[in-house]
């Protein structure tokens, strides 16, 4: 068979290290064509050179240099700034994974999206901020998209087959994060290296802190509005500190479907790289029965805000949920550096959000400026803390 076409956005990210250890395992089957990172050169060089890459792309252009030196004699096309990012993301491919955190990864996935193939989403601040204008260019391109965050990916697979107006109801589970058995007190005083010490899953510093605070779950929320348009008030959380199921469809008949899998990345992942096939992973098989119990308990919105407040994002509708991301994006960088509690994370998203209501994005670049004024107005709001 002929090797499927694929790029990697965020190739040295927690989603694109795991993407590559599948291709790794089934190098004939794929022909690796762009691999991006931030700034991480000797990294992205080393895999590129690894799977034989077309081309590898550093999204801060102070590091092309560095890049460039680690790809010398290799044959391998290296560029560097955020129009190069766009650029590559426009390549033709049979699939792409867009695997940047935060806004940074919006206009590549739009670039994608517009070549009208597979797009693998695991960046979900693009549908949380341009959720609206994404689902419109995916309609108008024909563009499959599959969602990757283990959430959104079981919710797919549950629904595979059925139709949406037989739904009653979609359960995203959450583990509850490092300190969901924390007091508030104790919550006013948590660290960041408490904050991105996950129980269940490894992921990145900024997503590990969304979880702690549960923006991430409400993120998670907002981004199963776009994909299940079911339908808001059939959007439930549930707490579920094992992370074995990792979402559930309730169908009107009474028939709950679940997906159960280890916390472990590579199993949406290869939910997307095989679709509409399966393909085997490494992951060890569950053992339910080692196992024991699985638990269940509605969310503390007293504690963990966030949920509630992404919930009214969506219910203000307009700019409101781009605002809210990047209001976030602000506060948790703002904490990591020391300079927020983390208790105020919620609170600082909340205070921006009350003061701004912006107009509905009709384009990417309506998108971006939202964000870019909601900085401004979250940075300056931070200074006064």
């Amino acid at each position: 068979m002929t090797p499927r076409r694929i790029s990697i956005l965020g190739a040295t990210g927690s989603i694109g290290s795991s993407t590559l250890d599948l291709i790794r395992r089934q190098r004939d089957a794929w022909q690796v064509v762009v691999l991006t990172a931030n700034c991480q050169a000797a990294d992205l060089a080393k895999l590129a050179r690894e799977f034989g890459a077309e081309l590898a792309v550093v999204a801060d252009e102070t590091c092309l240099p560095a890049l460039r030196d680690a790809l010398a004699g290799s044959g391998i096309a290296s560029a560097g700034g955020a129009e190069a990012l766009v650029e590559a993301a426009a390549r033709p491919v049979d699939l792409t994974v867009s695997a940047i955190v935060g806004c940074a990864g919006l206009a590549p996935t739009m670039a994608a999206i517009e070549q009208g193939r597979t797009v693998a989403l695991a960046n979900k601040e693009a549908l949380v901020s341009a959720g609206t204008v994404m689902m419109a260019a995916i309609a108008r391109h024909g563009t499959t998209l599959l969602p990757t965050d283990s959430e959104h990916n079981a919710i797919f697979q549950c629904l595979a087959g059925n139709d949406l107006a037989h739904v009653r109801s979609i359960t995203l589970t959450a583990s509850g994060g490092p300190f969901r058995d924390w007091t508030a007190q104790q919550l006013a005083a948590a660290t960041p290296a408490q904050a991105v010490k996950h129980p269940n899953w490894s992921m990145g510093t900024k997503i590990s802190v969304d979880s702690a605070t549960m923006f991430n779950k409400g993120l998670e929320l907002i981004e199963a509005h776009y994909l299940f348009p079911v339908g808001l008030e059939k959007l439930r959380i549930v707490i579920h500190p094992q992370s074995v199921v990792h979402s559930m469809v309730e169908y009107r008949d009474g028939s709950t479907l679940a997906q159960l899998g280890p916390s472990d990345m590579r199993v949406p992942i290869a939910s997307c790289l095989a679709w509409p096939s399966r393909m085997e992973t490494p992951c060890a098989p569950l053992d339910l029965a080692a196992l024991g119990q699985l638990t269940f308990c509605a969310p503390d919105e007293d504690r963990f805000p966030a949920t509630r407040l992404c919930r009214e994002a969506v219910e203000a509708g307009a700019g409101a949920p781009a605002a809210l991301n990047a209001a976030n994006e602000e506060a948790v960088a703002a904490f990591l550096a020391g300079k927020l509690r983390f208790t105020d994370i919620a609170v600082m998203v909340d205070q921006v959000l009350n003061r701004y209501a912006p107009p509905a994005p009709e384009s990417l670049a309506d998108v971006m400026a939202i964000d870019t004024e909601t900085r401004a107005m979250a940075r300056a709001a931070m200074e006064l803390v």
